[in-house]
């Protein structure tokens, strides 16, 4: 192993023992990923589909929850602003927030709106391994309700004054809108506090944030353009970056890793850490961005911090479901 080598996991080591101290703010959607287990049984008489036996069913944090529990794996202090349903799923996902030690104070729960939830069917042989076969979507709505929307600024507003960072957890179901998004900047902009966004495919209604992790689709699709080479993708992330007012961008790229675009440094490509072969990429994003954007509120370059994401992301590809990894996951990979 040489020195060079040696200095730089001390520094992202060193970068992650500062995890505990910092203290962290998502604001989304929070989403509840139920996962339904069954054995199959037969074939039914009533459509060529299988029958399956219930096994088991488990309900846990999706989108800005799960990039919540991340940040709390890894040491981190954390405030999770958002809003869910007076109902079964909204209840499961409110108690296993809180029992992980997020302040929850910010996540409102309301009769008016339901929970979106995620509903993955997995099925298996009786001894086999369950694969997912079906999802099916309950979409909360719209958010129309304004007392919900005043209070979701106000719990913004008060998180933000304490807060190390922020991360914007977009999945287009409508929680973080304009007028949120100036209560983050207005509640951030005195101390220079990193703003991270990962938003689905809306990234282009958060400009002037620090910085953001859309994958190869989510650029494409922002651009209307379709990459062939890994050198048209550098040229487009530069002008997206720029385009966006975002200190820097990093794009995730599946088994090819990362792509770090950084102002006034060359793109950098960082290669993908652990097995080409994923297990599950299930909310692997929310692990990226919360290894990403606490590695910056623990005083991380843009480059170092990149890295720890790149082998957070690693990690949590090889768990199965909704998954997230702890900082002793983290050194030990950076080791190895």
């Amino acid at each position: 192993m040489t020195m060079t080598r040696t200095l730089l996991q001390e520094r992202l080591i060193s970068i992650v023992k500062r995890f505990p101290q910092r203290r962290m703010l998502v604001v989304g959607d929070a989403i509840a990923d139920q996962f339904v287990y069954g054995a199959i049984s037969r074939v039914s008489r009533e459509a060529p589909v299988f029958i399956l036996h219930h096994e088991q069913t488990e309900t846990v944090p999706g989108g800005a929850a799960n990039c919540a529990m991340n940040l709390v794996s890894l040491g981190a202090r954390v405030s999770l602003v958002g809003v869910a349903g007076e109902d079964t799923a909204g209840r499961a996902l409110v108690e296993t927030l809180k029992t992980a030690g997020i302040d929850c104070s910010g996540l409102l729960v309301s009769e008016e709106i339901q929970t979106t939830t995620k509903v993955r069917i997995l099925a298996g042989q009786l001894h086999s391994t369950r694969q997912q076969v079906i999802r099916l979507d309950y979409e909360g709505g719209a958010l129309n309700s304004g007392d919900l929307r005043e209070r979701l600024r106000e719990s913004v507003a008060e998180a933000g004054k304490s807060s190390d960072a922020v991360i914007i957890s977009d999945y287009n179901y409508g929680v973080v809108d304009a007028e949120l998004g100036a209560t983050i900047r207005d509640a951030t902009a005195t101390r220079r506090v990193p703003v991270l966004v990962d938003s689905r495919f809306r990234l282009s209604s958060f400009p002037g944030f620090t910085s953001a992790t859309p994958n190869e689709d989510e650029v494409e699709q922002l651009l209307g353009k379709h990459f062939v080479a890994i050198q048209d993708l550098e040229a487009a992330g530069e002008q997206m970056r720029e385009q966006l007012g975002y200190r820097a961008l990093l794009t995730t790229l599946g088994s090819n890793g990362m792509l770090l675009f950084e102002e006034g440094v060359a793109p950098q490509h960082i290669a993908a850490v652990g097995s080409r072969d994923p297990v599950d990429v299930t909310g692997a994003g929310d692990t990226v961005i919360a290894t990403y954007a606490l590695a910056l509120a623990s005083d991380a370059s843009f480059s170092d911090a990149a890295r720890l994401a790149n082998y957070a992301g690693g990690l949590v590809v090889m768990k199965r479901g909704t998954a997230s990894i702890s900082s002793d996951e983290l050194v030990e990979s950076v080791l190895r």
